[in-house]
């Protein structure tokens, strides 16, 4: 059954893929869908999707067509679907107008997370920062983003933050960092060695897992965008989603290959890193080596 609390685009996701699995075991193209029930092709596009949410009248139709007879399998996509119409906080109007899609996407997703895991080149990931340094990552697109915008998505990360590290039920985390992400002084001495103090603290959590890929392995990291892969089912690998951004844009992909292929680069970076021990021996050295030349200006 649907578990309580289910975001909406988890319950989604798995209606437009029990949607598009029934259609496939009938034989039927979307075109030939679309116009058994009268509707456009893109209508029916955009459901598969999941660009949009399918409702309880339009669900039912699908179903009959494609020979869905079981009562609790329907009474379950019908909860389902009512549950992806669900409005949270991040879709009250001030988070819908300053947070993209994708980034409301992987809100939800990493509350359903059984596993995430993020790959970063540059900076420490958002559900690690500090609110200092979060504030200096975000005005680094000062030029691209309001600062209304800045604002709010600065509440969000923190809201994301709390969500993810102060519950007691939460995913496992598993980080992949560059070494030059510690020395990379965002926000200042003193707001640095907060962060990277934090950071060597949540990575003694047993529930997270950070390594750091040395320098020495620095083309590797040259040539990957950040990524973050989010298992959503314990038993099925193929149950995952993949979150990639880009500067200020960002996406959510549902793609197995997309998924597979990211996947296999992060155990492949994952082998090359420094274990946990010496990853959080040389963050508190970095941070240690902060404070020293801030306690000499």
């Amino acid at each position: 059954m649907v578990a309580y609390g289910e975001s909406p685009a988890v319950a989604r996701r798995r209606v437009r893929l029990a949607l598009r699995k029934a259609r496939e075991a009938t034989g039927m193209s979307q075109g030939a869908v679309a116009k058994r029930v009268g509707w456009s092709l893109s209508k029916v596009q955009r459901i598969e999707s999941g660009d949009v949410t399918v409702s309880g009248t339009d669900l039912l139709a699908l179903l009959n067509l494609y020979g869905v007879t079981d009562a609790e399998e329907i009474e379950q996509l019908t909860e389902e679907s009512r549950i992806s119409r669900r409005q949270r906080w991040w879709t009250v109007p001030e988070y819908r107008q300053n947070l993209t899609p994708a980034s409301a996407q992987l809100i939800q997703f990493e509350a359903e997370a059984t596993a995430v895991r993020i790959y970063h080149p540059v900076v420490v990931p958002g559900l690690m920062q500090t609110p200092a340094y979060a504030k200096a990552v975000l005005d680094f697109h000062e030029g691209a983003l309001t600062e209304q915008v800045r604002t709010v998505r600065l509440e969000a990360r923190m809201r994301r933050r709390r969500q993810f590290l102060e519950t007691e039920d939460g995913p496992h985390l598993l980080v992949i960092l560059d070494e030059a992400a510690l020395m990379r002084e965002i926000g200042g001495l003193q707001v640095m060695a907060e962060q990277l103090t934090e950071l060597a603290e949540v990575a003694q959590r047993p529930d997270v897992n950070i390594r750091i890929v040395p320098l020495d392995e620095g083309a590797l990291l040259g040539m990957m965008g950040p990524f973050t892969v989010l298992d959503l089912g314990d038993d099925d690998p193929g149950d995952a989603v993949l979150y990639r951004e880009s500067w200020v844009r960002d996406g959510i992909e549902h793609s197995l290959d997309e998924v597979g292929y990211h996947r296999r680069i992060f155990e492949n970076l994952w082998q090359r890193s420094l274990d946990e021990a010496a990853t959080i021996r040389a963050i508190l050295a970095a941070a240690a080596s902060l404070r020293s030349r801030a306690d000499r200006m």
